[in-house]
């Protein structure tokens, strides 16, 4: 039987009765603005200035983070492989120690970045509950994170941390900020202050903070709009060259980029399905058919439209 995988946690036994709040990072290795953010929440918080219990995790994803690189050498991804297994490859015996943790949170928050391929506009993010008062508290959590964008997603995309968390009936958010490989002092002071901003809302630690910068939220409950990896598909193995800067509003038709072939002879220019903002883009130019380009959120659609 193979080794259960123990994840590497800080907890901080609150002084007074509370919530427990988990949150994780390099659930995918090549993710590192999380890292640092969560190992800076735990030596700002002490037990004198918590109620309840938090469980910090910076780096979920320890057998991909050794690697430098988004999956294990088992190449599944950590992010659809969840609940997991207890006697499976290194990815599924993570996904099952991580699946029995979040089971064991109140709430929780999974920080993530556009990884080494792609940079993501900051956002904060919730799977749309069909119980209304997760929904809720779920939006109150993401609209307390204060990143510019609020990206409410279909439920029904499996394998994902939030998944075991909306199967547990557990409120959850997630969180991505740029990527591209580095890690921005910016992306981390971002995600230390929006944890800060949600465990306040939790009313886990007591403090003030500015009302959060919010420009758009949007809610689409269609299947698949939340699964990033299928938008925009390169339409050839190639090398592509985008048209577009991340944020950038886009009507219907406009130019991706194009994807071209050694030599320059086949070139595939990729066009907008859709009316929208820039929310994330590939960064890295090599790419292979079927890999996401871009995904392009139409901020004009109806709240649960």
């Amino acid at each position: 039987m193979a080794n259960s995988v123990e994840l590497q946690k800080i907890v901080i036994e609150g002084a007074a009765a509370g919530p427990h709040l988990l949150i994780t990072g390099g659930v995918h290795g090549d993710e590192y603005e999380p890292m640092p953010a969560i190992r800076r929440l735990a030596a700002e918080l002490g037990a004198d200035q918590v109620s309840g219990r938090l469980t910090l995790v910076p780096v979920v994803n320890e057998a991909a983070y050794a690697l430098k690189q988004r999956c294990a050498a088992d190449d599944l991804d950590l992010a659809r492989t969840c609940p997991g297994k207890v006697d499976g490859s290194i990815t599924e015996r993570t996904a099952h120690s991580l699946s029995e943790l979040i089971e064991t949170a109140d709430y929780y928050i999974d920080l993530h970045t556009g990884g080494q391929i792609c940079q993501v506009l900051p956002f904060s993010g919730y799977a749309l509950h069909a119980d209304a008062k997760i929904l809720e508290v779920q939006r109150q959590m993401a609209r307390a994170f204060s990143l510019p964008f609020i990206w409410g997603t279909a439920a029904g995309l499996k394998g994902r941390s939030l998944s075991v968390a909306h199967d547990a009936g557990i409120p959850a958010i997630y969180a991505e900020y740029l990527g591209n490989g580095v890690c921005s002092e910016a992306g981390v002071r971002a995600y230390t202050e929006g944890c800060l901003n949600v465990m306040s809302m939790l009313g886990i630690i007591d403090r003030l903070h500015l009302d959060p910068y919010i420009e758009y939220v949007v809610e689409d409950e269609r299947p698949n709009a939340g699964h990033m990896q299928l938008h925009n598909p390169a339409p050839i193995a190639g090398f592509f060259e985008p048209a577009v800067t991340l944020g950038q509003l886009l009507r219907e038709g406009a130019e991706l980029g194009t994807v071209s072939d050694v030599t320059g002879s086949d070139v595939r220019q990729v066009t907008s399905p859709d009316n929208g903002i820039v929310l994330t883009l590939r960064t890295r130019p090599r790419v292979e058919e079927g890999d996401s380009l871009a995904v392009i959120v139409d901020v004009e659609r109806p709240l649960n439209g």
